[in-house]
């Protein structure tokens, strides 16, 4: 894995993680709104963070979305779902055997994984486990794949300005795994980027198979209701928690930062200037002060 040099070309990234900064905070911002509203979600979602910044540990962020869904079918209420579909994707039968595969690849993958560590395979359970978790929205990748991956395959530095570019590209945030893919197998970025990509949409796709049968049934059970409301406030508090470290911690080192974080939030907020246009804000802006400051 290669770094990241020149200052212009460092500068940029400067900027790009500058521009991760005021997306995460737009996330969490948005999704608090939506998801902690009230006194109990709030308090699980700040358990949540809390966790996260006291322990730091990968295994942390799986132990903080099972205490929000234990949390949740005590305290929450149940939440509102959408109703089954009209027009199943597919048949019971079918539904079952993609539950069963969502379930089967994602304990094989953990086993080659820890028998063929920092291979193809590995690199997929990456990708296929953040697929497999993400809840409530589609940055919460940030936390998900941020532990597994740096440093072991790629930098903060590489992770951090591809995931500032990636708003700039249209589509949805999930195809940020092509190009994490693509860094972390440096000797042959265009399988691990194929791996990556196909890893990160699989579980969703088959749990959307499995859903659109049986989440009829599911849907009436309102203790399950309840804890995935818990899982949703604690997925709150672990983006919360990502936004300060690494996000903020390896972006944000004195105030003009402050201020470019801040002001690219907020033209992200009034959805008055389109992503790629920030994001060329912030380079730029972070190109000329190192062009000025003779860094």
């Amino acid at each position: 894995m290669g770094g990241i040099q020149g200052p212009l070309v460092g500068a940029t990234v400067h900027g790009l993680k500058l521009v991760a900064v005021a997306v995460v905070a737009q996330a969490v911002w948005s999704m608090a709104r939506g998801l902690c509203t009230d006194a109990g979600t709030a308090l699980i979602g700040l358990c949540a963070a809390a966790l996260l910044l006291a322990s730091g540990a990968p295994a942390a962020q799986l132990a903080a979305l099972a205490a929000g869904f234990v949390a949740g079918l005590l305290w929450c209420r149940s939440a509102n779902v959408p109703p089954p579909m009209a027009d199943p994707l597919a048949s019971g039968r079918a539904a079952w055997l993609a539950l069963a595969t969502f379930a089967v690849l994602l304990l094989a993958l953990a086993l080659l994984a820890w028998r063929y560590p920092h291979s193809g395979v590995a690199l997929a359970q990456v990708f296929y486990r953040a697929g497999a978790l993400v809840f409530g929205g589609g940055h919460v990748v940030l936390p998900l794949l941020r532990a597994p991956l740096v440093p072991g395959w790629l930098s903060d530095d590489a992770f951090l300005s591809g995931y500032g570019l990636a708003q700039a590209v249209p589509g949805p945030l999930f195809t940020v795994a092509a190009y994490l893919g693509a860094i972390a197998a440096a000797s042959a970025p265009t399988a691990g980027a194929v791996i990556a990509l196909l890893a990160i949409f699989a579980p969703g796709l088959l749990l959307a198979i499995a859903g659109s049968s049986l989440w009829g049934a599911l849907a009436h059970r309102t203790r399950l209701r309840s804890g995935i409301t818990g899982v949703n406030a604690a997925v709150v508090g672990v983006l919360a928690a990502a936004l300060y470290n690494p996000v903020w911690t390896s972006a944000v080192h004195d105030a003009a930062d402050v201020a470019v974080a801040a002001g690219a939030l907020l033209l992200l907020m009034t959805h008055r200037v389109p992503a790629l246009v920030v994001v060329a804000l912030c380079a730029a802006v972070s190109v000329l002060r190192r062009t000025f400051s003779g860094g």
